[in-house]
């Protein structure tokens, strides 16, 4: 007799930043399957519309659209998560997931460089949480809401392109570690209003963005996870969703880890 385990169920609609690529199409493409409308937050990619299609005529039961606007931008923020509710249905949850990189030595990182790495990766994470926040706070006594945001096991390491040879990307790792105290600096505010902040910290995981990095890097990071592999985008969304569901009440201010092992050592 097969089973297909527990099924998680959401509703509502979930607002995914960065949800039309890698680990964010992923994310986008669970949370239609789990049942949810989802808005799709994109910046600049042209694909966005595309994909926001794709996953509404593979999941009819629900409503998908893309929604354009840079994050870091408060007020233009506000506004277009203000318009998604309303053509979508109430919104839930958010999934801040944006993020950028620059592998560079850091003599050779500039202002741009940070302004734009944490223009994004914090600074955009901020203003997408708040932004949603507003709106749950705005309800009043009805105020109820749950923020899962993307972070990352380099908050905690280094990671490594060879033997003691490091990847050299620290205002990524710093921004990252950033975010993971935003996450309890937030839940700590805003658990009086009910609203649960949370961070999922993936490990390597195969998207475009790791594709490009030289093979021979790919391939020692592999080979030193304990399940000796990167991951696929689809396993990182199952703690996310379990993390806007009401299947987790009681989880607030935490960060959890998928990784494949990686912080064993």
């Amino acid at each position: 007799m097969s089973s297909t385990g527990y099924v998680l169920k959401l509703g509502g609609t979930v607002i995914v930043t960065g949800g039309n690529r890698g680990i964010g199409k992923a994310f986008s493409r669970a949370l239609a399957r789990a049942g949810s409308n989802v808005a799709i937050i994109y910046r600049t990619s042209k694909d966005a519309p595309d994909v926001a299609r794709k996953i509404q005529e593979e999941f009819q039961n629900v409503k998908v659209r893309a929604y354009q606007v840079d994050v870091s931008d408060y007020d233009r923020t506000v506004e277009t998560f203000k318009r998604a509710e309303q053509e979508l249905g109430e919104v839930t949850g958010l999934i801040a997931n944006a993020g950028v990189s620059a592998i560079k030595p850091a003599l050779e990182l500039t202002t741009e460089d940070f302004r734009n790495i944490y223009g994004v990766n914090v600074l955009g994470v901020f203003n997408s949480a708040k932004a949603v926040a507003r709106i749950w706070v705005d309800r009043g006594e009805r105020s109820k809401g749950s923020i899962v945001i993307t972070a990352s096991m380099s908050a905690e390491i280094i990671n490594q392109a060879s033997t003691n040879k490091p990847l050299p990307q620290a205002f990524y790792n710093s921004s990252k570690a950033a975010v993971r105290n935003l996450v309890k600096g937030l839940a700590a505010e805003w658990v009086t209003h009910n609203i649960r902040v949370n961070s999922v910290s993936p490990g390597y995981v195969r998207t475009d963005q790791t594709e490009h990095l030289d093979k021979n890097i790919r391939d020692h990071q592999a080979h030193n996870v304990p399940l000796r592999r990167f991951a696929e985008p689809e396993e990182i969304t199952g703690q996310a969703l379990l993390l806007l569901s009401d299947r987790a009440s009681y989880q607030t201010g935490a960060d959890y880890l998928v990784d494949g092992g990686q912080l064993i050592w």
